[in-house]
């Protein structure tokens, strides 16, 4: 380890240790930590929308630097309060099986409760603070969100698949940085900039997405659940794709993969074991 930061082999080393530990949860524990990591992003997407929404069309793409630069408060309460998040399950839990440590079985049971408390988390927060609490009922926060939430279910299927790969990539490697970091302010900065980047570009990610369509439905959107739930299928497949194979997998390649075994090579009679 280099100062307050592992190595990027360390890192992967550490990554599937929290998958282990993941795995072994409780679902009572899972439920409730799923649901904080839920109310959390989903305040950070309320954050979003309460600072911009008022801001200016003439500002232009400032508006998304402005929204990245607020939303990533969701993650950092989930890294260093403590709690458990999809889609930075969809990297821990990959690579403790490509490292042999846990089964399919742990994997899908961690996913699925999580799933189900982030939903709900999300959910309260959409309700409890955005109706109730009319944080998102009135001009021009109500129409913002709207907006949003509409622009997310138009987007074709296709297309939200592949905006969530772009996203999950970044928000598992923002994870992967602050396993790395041994103090919360490295945690922090670690998070930052990968959060705020997939939020400025506009890519999807599932559980931000189960606080923004909800908010969207509840302040009068004209979006059915069943665009809902199919915007959130197509944001969980690109999600598992970006965090699995682009983070999960490429690293267990490069760090934890044991060798194969020398190939044994015939050379003028004689076996010689190939060592390159």
């Amino acid at each position: 380890m280099a100062g307050n930061f592992l190595t990027p082999a360390e890192i992967a080393q550490a990554a599937v240790e929290s998958g282990v530990d993941k795995s072994r949860l409780s679902i009572d524990r899972l439920l409730v930590l799923g649901f904080l990591a839920g109310a959390f992003i989903a305040l950070g997407g309320l954050f979003d929308i309460r600072v911009t929404a008022g801001m200016p069309d003439s500002w232009g793409t400032i508006k998304l630097l402005v929204g990245g630069a607020v939303f990533p408060i969701g993650l950092i309460l989930v890294v260093v309060a403590g709690a458990e998040l999809l889609t930075g399950n969809l990297m821990t839990l990959p690579i403790a099986l490509h490292a042999g440590k846990v089964s399919w079985g742990r994997m899908l049971n961690n996913w699925l409760w999580v799933a189900i408390g982030n939903f709900i988390g999300s959910l309260f927060v959409a309700y409890v603070f955005g109706v109730m609490a009319k944080m998102l009922t009135v001009a021009p926060w109500d129409q913002a969100t709207i907006a949003l939430g509409t622009a997310k279910v138009d987007l074709p299927f296709l297309a939200t698949v592949a905006s969530g790969i772009g996203c999950n990539w970044l928000v598992a490697l923002a994870v992967w940085l602050a396993i790395g970091a041994r103090d919360v302010i490295s945690k922090i900065v670690g998070i930052w900039f990968p959060i705020m980047a997939f939020v400025a570009i506009g890519f999807q990610h599932v559980v931000a997405n189960m606080f923004f369509i909800p908010a969207a439905i509840f302040v009068g959107a004209h979006i059915t659940w069943g665009q809902a739930f199919g915007e959130l299928a197509g944001a969980f497949i690109g999600n598992l794709i970006g965090a699995w194979l682009f983070v999960a997998t490429a690293y267990w390649m490069v760090y934890l993969r044991k060798p194969h075994a020398p190939v044994a090579e015939v050379t003028g009679g004689v076996r010689i074991a190939n060592r390159g």
